[in-house]
């Protein structure tokens, strides 16, 4: 086996919040190879930057609409992407005891969109912003998505600080939101609104995921690869349907009683057997 074979393996053998970091890392120090070249040759700009970042011009968009993307897999500094990534790794892999593989890149990427959106708008419709020239990079709305998401679900569940101790799910989020709308004035601006876009998906897919399960399907449809299977006649009478039915509804107060105890008590006080049957029925 290649060493090609092997790292293809190895990507593909990682959890989806691993790959996303990956990819990420990876165009992260391709941006500064083309930076490199172009300082050997004394060209201007960065080809991947003019190419894949999102600028706040709607004409331009129409010529690069994976723009609305890409940017989200950007990142300008060392620093910007190593918190990016720390936030993403911890609040990722809670993300996923909770939600499956494909929710996660839903909501990552509707994020990232979202955060697009806003900040092009902004930058069109508020009279501060309109005269100023800038593009937008990073993964922080998509980043923030997912921290809405997750702390929208389990409000409750605390996070052990060294030094601070436990804080709740709910006020690290207030505090990453009222972070951002401070800030606004202070430089970035774009960034900030781009991350408040992501807040605004990631409440809202977690607040309505129930009655907005169609909504939340068709863009894990869009963002995701579907396997598609035979259709097949099914045969089921009265007693199985009442079984089926007694059988989900029982699945359902499982899963309020160990939410119900998360909340109290933090998601480490679930047994192994919790935890594995909250991880499945989060797969179903």
């Amino acid at each position: 086996m290649s060493w090609y074979s092997n790292l293809v393996q190895s990507f593909q053998s990682r959890n989806v919040v691993e790959k996303f970091i990956i990819l990420n890392i990876l165009i992260f120090v391709l941006t500064y190879l083309f930076n490199t070249l172009s300082f050997l040759f004394q060209s201007n700009g960065n080809f991947i930057i003019e190419w894949f970042a999102l600028g706040p011009d709607f004409d331009e968009l129409i010529f690069k609409p994976w723009t609305l993307i890409t940017y989200g897999f950007l990142h300008l500094g060392f620093l910007h992407i190593l918190f990016n990534m720390i936030f993403l790794y911890y609040f990722g892999i809670l993300f996923t005891d909770f939600f499956n593989a494909k929710q996660f890149s839903t909501y990552y990427l509707t994020g990232i969109i979202a955060g697009g959106l806003i900040y092009m708008l902004s930058y069109n419709y508020l009279p501060v912003l309109k005269t100023q020239e800038t593009i937008l990079v990073g993964a922080s709305a998509g980043v923030t998505a997912i921290v809405i998401g997750i702390s929208s679900h389990i409000p409750q569940y605390s996070l052990r600080f060294r030094f601070i101790g436990n804080i709740k799910l709910l006020y690290l989020a207030l505090a990453m939101i009222i972070w951002d709308v401070i800030q606004i004035p202070n430089g970035n601006a774009g960034g900030h609104l781009a991350h408040l876009g992501g807040a605004l998906v990631g409440f809202l897919m977690t607040r309505y995921f129930d009655q907005g399960r169609g909504l939340i399907a068709w863009f894990e449809n869009v963002f995701t690869k579907s396997e598609k299977k035979p259709l097949k006649t099914v045969y089921k009478n009265k007693g199985q349907s009442a079984a089926s039915g007694a059988k989900t509804q029982n699945d359902q107060e499982r899963i309020d009683e160990i939410l119900d105890k998360i909340s109290k008590s933090g998601y480490e006080t679930l047994s192994k057997a919790e935890k594995d049957f909250l991880f499945k029925a989060g797969k179903k």
